[in-house]
């Protein structure tokens, strides 16, 4: 039986009295603390759920500069070697 990945997308919504830069929202350990410790306002809420194949995750991995092993699978979606070792694989 294949697999079911999911994708997730996640919105963060900020409050500030100064513009955000670049690299505050790219890092987000640093947005955390300007929103809880910081002075800025900050909501967080999950904007999609969806499921997906074995070759559709392997696809959006490869767009996000990561590597489809990172879930043992392959760039076709399919289960790697690693997958059946360690009990990935259903």
């Amino acid at each position: 039986m294949a697999r079911t990945f999911y994708r997730t997308l996640v919105q963060v919504e900020v409050l500030s009295e100064e513009p955000m830069e670049d690299t505050d929202v790219h890092d987000l350990a640093m947005l955390n603390c300007a929103i809880t410790d910081g002075d800025c306002s900050g909501e967080v809420k999950i904007v999609s759920r969806e499921e997906k194949s074995g070759k559709e995750m392997a696809e959006l991995l490869m767009a996000q500069g990561s590597d489809p092993g990172f879930f043992n699978i392959d760039a076709e979606g399919n289960d790697t070697e690693e997958a059946q070792l360690y009990g990935d694989a259903s």
